[in-house]
């Protein structure tokens, strides 16, 4: 099994861990101290032994921050994880903040004037340092980092014991098929060095893993769900790249592929480096939004470094033709197991005896029947009727309960297979659903068909976008608190920037990118819905009797919809087709790659609407 259920450190245990993180703060003269849930390279996703903010709290999203002060403590999070932090937080202890809330702002209004805050510099960017420092300043609060992360020295000897079983320590690097990458490092390495040289820039220091992996073409297992190698990289404009990492995971293979393209370093030789390139006086490109705080104060500070983007998230975000064609292929892959799922649901859920990890580990199972799955794509999401509200709920031995009849059952699943990485949501009726179900059900399938149907210019941004999803929502007094689409890589994140659709989607869409298409509701206490396709930038024509070139949609996903769900009467003739359509070359694509007795409910599950 890739994924545990495991239950998180129990609210109970909180209450000690912040008093003697406060004894702490009063022997170093603190007020406050903040704790991000990241790790140094500022991923999504970290390392067991990083996850500081579920050791303290209790809290498990993965995303959010807390800042522990000498008399009041906070967690701050989004709408998508309302429910749940309610559940796993002891609010005696902490306050839970929704965004647009956040912490600087707290600390601004909660904290007197001269207090000092602590801070881990390998754990805050430079753009959050920043930020914070200008606010709290104006306040007369001061920003210190600390050496040496307060939350390790008391997680002690448990932590090492949780570092050692970290999948970083035994996995290799794996050197990423240049068939299915579409190019060569070298080229890669050659046309980043190419944008340095164009910008006036020297070098630029990469801490951000899976710009790292797609660049030199690796792979990895240091991180659970995500196949990247916890590394850190200098890439010079005129010299050959260095690339720091753990000597333990270059293997024969890995060195063969590397040694060509790049100097390898242990990580310890990283600072060594940096001052170098401080005393060089070369202009030293860095990406303050991503870059731990450290490396530029490392540099020199701010007048010692060019603040600028990745160049890399832009470049591995539009896919190339090899990263398509491998998509589309474990998008049908991966459909099958989905399809062979769903049939099993069908059949087991109707007794009552199934729960949430069992639909967990089947799911998983028949993942795996693929011979092609390297990982789960991030802990699936089986939320049984009120679970289901809960968005990014994770199951676990605790929370875990029986799919009922007359409840929804939401499913938000995905795989890493070595040419794609899926990422698919159903909501399934378990027995008859009520009107209402249904009816909100129907309107987050419009608010579907009409991202997936959306014809757009070039130049059209997220945004822009995300209202078509919400429009029918929005008639019925309904609206979700998530983004519409994430992007998603290629064998890398399953949630990749730059590209999204939401309202905060500035990022242009561009033929070649991979996004979601999830919309969504969620009523507490009661149930969730989310229908989530894959989806890819498709190249720009003229529609017919048009004049003006339009980009648009291929959807990847192939899984039926669940048809008794849907309200037929509230659906348009066109959106009525657009269902049809998509069940039928579901039912064209997936059925031969399936068993007899799935492919008969198969043939039921997308027949027609009309």
């Amino acid at each position: 099994m890739f994924q545990n259920f495991e239950n998180p450190t129990p609210p109970t245990a909180a209450a000690g861990r912040v008093a003697a993180l406060r004894q702490l703060l009063a022997r170093r003269g603190l007020d406050a101290y903040i704790i991000p849930r990241a790790d140094e390279h500022q991923g999504e996703y970290v390392p067991a032994s990083a996850e500081r903010l579920a050791w303290l709290t209790g809290f498990t999203g993965s995303a959010g921050n807390a800042v522990v002060a000498t008399k009041r403590a906070a967690v701050f999070v989004d709408g998508r994880y309302r429910v749940q932090a309610r559940n796993q937080l002891d609010q005696s202890l902490f306050e839970i903040v929704e965004l647009p809330g956040n912490l600087t702002e707290w600390m601004a209004e909660t904290l007197p004037s001269g207090a000092v805050v602590g801070f881990d510099p390998w754990l805050l960017t430079v753009a959050q340092v920043e930020r914070a420092r200008t606010t709290l300043a104006a306040k007369g609060i001061r920003l210190r980092p600390v050496s040496g992360n307060l939350v390790d020295k008391l997680w002690g000897k448990a932590r090492l014991e949780t570092s050692m079983g970290d999948v970083s320590r035994a996995a290799e690097i794996v050197p990423h098929p240049t068939s299915l990458a579409g190019r060569t490092a070298d080229d890669k390495i050659a046309a980043l060095q190419k944008r340095l040289k164009d910008d006036g820039h020297d070098a630029i220091v990469l801490t951000t893993t899976d710009s790292i992996a797609w660049l030199f073409n690796i792979r990895g297992a240091d991180v659970l769900h995500t196949p990247v190698v916890l590394a850190f990289a200098i890439v010079h404009a005129s010299a050959k790249p260095e690339l720091f990492v753990d000597p333990a995971k270059a293997g024969a293979a890995a060195k063969a592929h590397l040694t060509p393209i790049a100097r390898l370093h242990p990580p310890a030789k990283l600072a060594e480096r940096l001052d170098a390139l401080k005393q060089s006086g070369k202009r030293v490109r860095l990406n303050a939004g991503a870059a731990a705080s450290w490396i530029e104060r490392k540099l020199g500070g701010k007048k010692r470094v060019v603040r600028g983007s990745d160049p890399i998230v832009a470049m591995k975000a539009i896919k190339n033709a090899a990263e398509i064609k491998g998509t589309r292929s474990a998008h049908l892959r991966d459909g099958a197991a989905v399809c062979r799922f769903l049939a099993w649901l069908d059949r087991e859920a109707p007794s009552g005896k199934l729960d949430e990890i069992q639909a967990v580990t089947r799911l998983e199972a028949f993942r795996h029947d693929t011979n092609a799955l390297k990982e789960i794509s991030f802990d699936t999401i089986s939320g049984s009727g009120p679970n289901g509200a809960i968005v990014h709920y994770r199951v676990t031995e605790t929370s875990n309960r029986k799919l009922q009849k007359g409840e929804l059952f939401l499913i938000d699943s995905g795989g890493q297979y070595q040419d794609g990485t899926t990422d698919i949501t159903r909501t399934v009726a378990i027995g008859k659903p009520t009107r209402e179900m249904r009816e909100r059900f129907t309107l987050v399938l419009k608010g579907h068909i009409a991202i997936d149907t959306a014809r757009f210019p070039k130049g059209t941004r997220g945004i822009d976008l995300d209202p078509f999803a919400r429009r029918a929502l929005w008639s019925h007094g309904l609206d979700y608190d998530h983004g519409t689409g994430h992007g998603v890589g290629s064998f890398l994140s399953v949630h990749e920037g730059p590209q999204s659709i939401s309202r905060a989607g500035m990022e242009r869409l561009e033929t070649g990118m991979i996004l979601s298409n999830e919309p969504g509701y969620y009523k507490d206490g009661a149930y969730g819905i989310r229908i989530e396709n894959l989806i890819l930038v498709t190249p720009p024509d003229v529609p017919e009797g048009g004049d003006r070139a339009m980009m648009g949609f291929e959807t990847l996903t192939l899984a039926p919809i669940d048809r008794r769900l849907v309200v037929k009467d509230m659906l348009s003739p066109d959106e009525r087709q657009w269902l049809d359509r998509y069940h039928a070359r579901v039912r064209a694509e997936i059925s031969p790659l399936v068993d007899p007795e799935t492919r008969v409910w198969l043939d039921a599950a997308t027949a027609s609407i009309s």
